[in-house]
């Protein structure tokens, strides 16, 4: 079992927004911070402790666990519906009534599961905390969802594809739990890491600044105390959270301006779909997205894989605080709760969070994990999200957005060892040429005509960005792998893209980027982009293997202990 990372170099795939934030909230250094969620319950503040009744899984420390992680799934509900709204015009009813209630489902079912796994085994356990991952989710809704709505226009076909999607995530999370200390040992962390900081700057970070601008004063006031108390790490007035208070001074903003008349403030009606939604089975639904899902295969397999190694780190983390969980079980209920929301209409998958050693040292049981799944769970059914998405604009949600992207890319890159950044940020071209054709696919959509030059570079990069998270993530361990000097490692990346590509599991040739048998295309295209990375991995892998060791003429010695000590830095 490999040893827990450290918190500023586990991996930013687990969700728990509300923990990183409050490891930047601006306190002293975490050997001198003071509890700032109330003291530990101790054994005499337990309601099951001696000469106290009550239920061994629960205790004082439960509440403090409760609201933590009640904010990071709501605050990935309300980013979810958001973007999709604002960002794709999806309607809202639509989004709080069908794809809400099965997403806090899965939620419910696996925060359940984990307060059901503490509870039989005693007092003295912490429930591991169990959330909406929060790359993957704001990931389907720019990646898959909302792409597909814009093409299609119609709010059930983007659905079926989400919900497909979803449970082809949780098929591939059962498989890996099996596996994952091998996937873990087999990519190295600027592959697994270098495609969620392409992320974090071109999707989370680009689209809020947008957003930000739409009404740049509540947005720029609110994205300064999001870059002071988060970002800088400075602390606020009387304590105050940073991203609470970044998104109650956005709000006012925004709303005292539209009173004076300047700016407009659009009606929402969100707030009419409180009512009682409960998720039913959508087995039909689902097999009729199947067939676009597969298009998104690059997407659902690399946050499947993520969410399952941070999995596997955040188990490790609980051993070392004291409860020894099985790493598989972990896994495994966390595919089941993914399964579970997919099927019944969800569109995102949950993963257990980083932080459950401070949940424990709050002197919290299984009573946290179970009342955020049922608070959550129920109040997804009820769509009264639909009254905070009502009264929170979206401007002044987008400073938190961007700051998650901020902090996804900066645990990227302090994740990484040093040697392998430059692996990191080759990773994230791919997800650069993505977000150009988001735009640009618009505009040719709309009637514009590139001439024949800027028509294939657009092109390029259209073929670039399909499939860029497994592109990204092979690029990444390709080169990983080469600074290492591992031939054959480098020559199975460069094999994997080589079939990948053929298939158009990446790079797609179809005019809608699906995957396709490559005898079937007209275009040799595919077998030309397969031949072109076998024969740049023959060629690195003999040289790997064959050629001179130590540094080559282009590499510049340095004496600056300060510089960059990945071969090839110059000082």
């Amino acid at each position: 079992m490999p040893r827990p990372l450290p918190d500023a170099q586990r991996p930013w795939c687990c969700g728990d927004a509300a923990a990183l934030a409050r490891r930047h909230d601006g306190g002293p250094p975490d050997k001198e911070r003071p509890n700032v969620f109330g003291p530990a319950a101790t054994a005499s503040d337990n309601p099951a402790g001696p000469g106290r009744r009550g239920p061994p899984w629960l205790a004082v420390g439960d509440l403090n666990a409760f609201f933590a992680l009640l904010l990071d799934n709501v605050v990935n509900l309300v980013m979810l519906t958001a973007i999709l709204v604002f960002q794709f015009g999806m309607p809202a009813a639509f989004i709080l009534t069908r794809m809400v209630p099965g997403t806090a489902l899965g939620v419910m079912v696996g925060d359940l599961a984990y307060s059901w796994m503490a509870a039989r085994r005693g007092r003295a356990m912490t429930a591991m905390p169990l959330g909406l991952d929060t790359p993957s989710t704001l990931g389907m809704a720019l990646i898959v969802i909302g792409p597909v709505y814009a093409q299609s226009g119609d709010p059930y076909v983007a659905w079926e594809v989400g919900m497909a999607t979803l449970v082809l995530m949780g098929v591939v999370k059962v498989v890996l739990a099996f596996f994952g200390d091998a996937v873990q040992r087999w990519i190295p962390q600027a592959g697994l890491l270098g495609p969620l900081a392409g992320i974090g700057l071109a999707l989370l970070g680009l689209f809020p600044v947008v957003r930000i601008f739409s009404a740049p004063v509540a947005g720029l006031v609110a994205v300064g105390i999001v870059l002071y108390a988060l970002v800088a790490g400075h602390r606020l007035p009387w304590r105050l959270p940073g991203a609470l208070a970044a998104v109650v001074v956005g709000v006012l903003l925004y709303r005292v301006l539209g009173l004076l008349g300047w700016q407009v403030i659009p009606v929402h009606e969100t707030a009419a779909a409180i009512g009682w939604h409960p998720p039913y089975p959508e087995f039909g639904r689902v097999l009729a997205g199947l067939p676009g899902a597969l298009d998104y295969l690059p997407v659902s397999i690399p946050f499947g894989l993520l969410t399952i190694i941070g999995g596997i780190n955040v188990t490790a983390s609980a051993r070392a605080a004291g409860d020894a969980y099985r790493t598989r079980d972990i896994l495994l209920v966390e595919a089941g709760a993914t399964l579970v929301a997919g099927l019944f209409g969800g569109v995102a998958q949950s993963t257990p969070y980083i932080g459950h050693p401070a949940y424990k040292a709050m002197g919290a049981k299984a009573g946290y994990t179970m009342a955020t799944g049922l608070v959550v769970g129920i109040g997804g059914m009820l769509g009264l999200l639909g009254v905070v998405i009502d009264v929170v604009p979206e401007v002044a949600v987008a400073p938190i957005l961007m700051f998650v992207g901020i902090a996804i890319t900066v645990q990227a890159f302090a994740a990484t060892p040093r040697r392998h950044l430059p692996a990191v940020a080759f990773s994230i071209l791919p997800v650069l040429a993505y977000v150009v054709t988001i735009f640009t696919g618009q505009l040719i959509g709309a009637g514009a005509t590139p001439h024949a030059a800027l028509a294939a570079e657009l092109d390029a990069l259209t073929l670039v960005g399909r499939g860029f998270i497994l592109t990204a993530m092979l690029w990444g361990a390709a080169v990983a792998f080469l600074v290492d000097r591992r031939a054959l490692a480098v020559l199975g990346a460069f094999a994997a893209l080589a079939a990948f590509s053929v298939f158009g599991v990446i790079h797609s040739v179809d005019p809608v980027g699906g995957i396709y048998l490559p005898w079937d295309v007209p275009e040799g295209r595919p077998w030309t982009f397969a031949a072109a990375y076998l024969a740049t991995g023959l060629l690195l892998a003999g040289l790997c293997a064959f050629g001179p060791s130590g540094p080559g003429p282009d590499q510049t010695p340095t004496k600056d202990a300060s510089a960059p000590d990945f071969p090839g830095a110059s000082g």
